[in-house]
């Protein structure tokens, strides 16, 4: 009689209380997270820090503390990817948003995560996240949610460029306005922004209006309109009446002023934006929007001017 090899040990079935465990528990973190979202909106604190650094630090904790999760930063990593691809079907005009909050939510998951798991390791909890990174998370997530607690909001951008055109055929010229091209539109503005359609209005003197109408990107179609305020042969200034196009979500521009100075070879022309950053916190939001209202000023140039 043969005999028969030994069988191989089968593991053990895993219990259904137990298989679920972990997507249950990440579906009740997605659904608190978007809770917090939704919150958030409802309270208008949507372009604070209290979003773009408080929510994605709850997430994070909430996914680290997920049952059966062999590493916190990989569960971390794949929530805040469900998270924000649930956000984009939801809001599906909301690219530039999601794309804006991204940076956010994988930094933070990653640094909570990477601590998570070297605390595991060690079978106790960092003392430093807790006393350290914790309590400085909770500090930034506060900018913006009252006066005090911002950095200043004022910005100003100033654009030069020279033109062959002489200092009266400059200004008839930006009396006429631009002419938007689509197709040149720059690379930056491209990416879910509200885009200039089309222009009605013209002239310089005082108490001439124009009105920019801007659609695509992220939310309704709206209008900019401006004022003329202040005129001269060499000097204008425009200043906003009112805007209900979606870019007054993230910055209230103020005014635009143009001067017109003579050079040898033709005209230098100074445009100076003033305008008041609505996003936090200010060491993100700041220089993207500062890059952002310089590349809508050098096409503005451009469809106003021509080329350098």
């Amino acid at each position: 009689m043969t005999e028969q090899p030994p069988e191989s040990p089968q593991p053990p079935p895993i219990p259904g209380n137990q298989r679920f465990g972990v997507f249950s528990v990440l579906c009740i973190a997605l659904a608190l997270a978007s809770v917090i979202y939704r919150i958030l909106v409802l309270g208008h604190k949507e372009q604070t820090a209290l979003m773009f650094i408080g929510l994605p630090t709850a997430l994070a904790l909430l996914l680290a503390a997920l049952p059966g999760a062999k590493s916190a930063t990989g569960m971390i990593m794949k929530g805040i990817t469900l998270f924000l691809l649930l956000l984009g079907i939801l809001f599906i005009e909301g690219f530039i948003c999601i794309l804006m909050a991204a940076p956010f939510f994988y930094s933070i998951g990653a640094l909570i995560g990477i601590i998570v798991d070297k605390a595991r390791a060690k079978r106790e909890w960092n003392s430093r996240f807790r006393m350290v990174v914790l309590p400085a998370l909770a500090l930034m997530s506060m900018e913006g949610v009252t006066g005090f607690l911002s950095f200043p909001r004022q910005e100003t951008v100033i654009l030069r460029r020279e033109t062959h055109l002489t200092p009266a055929e400059a200004r008839a010229h930006l009396a006429r306005g631009p002419e938007f091209d689509p197709a040149a539109l720059p690379g930056f503005l491209k990416l879910g922004f509200p885009q200039p359609q089309s222009i009605t209005g013209g002239g310089l003197e005082t108490g001439d209006q124009w009105r920019i109408h801007f659609a695509g990107g992220e939310g309704k179609p709206g209008d900019l309109l401006a004022e003329v305020t202040e005129s001269g042969p060499n000097h204008i200034i425009v200043t906003q009446v009112s805007n209900t196009s979606h870019i007054a979500h993230w910055l209230d521009w103020q005014d635009a002023d143009w001067k017109l100075e003579p050079t040898t070879n033709g005209t230098r022309i100074v445009l100076t934006i003033r305008y008041r950053r609505l996003l936090d916190p200010a060491w993100y939001f700041k220089p993207i929007e500062r890059y952002g209202v310089k590349t809508a000023g050098e096409y503005f140039l451009t469809s106003t001017f021509g080329t350098r």
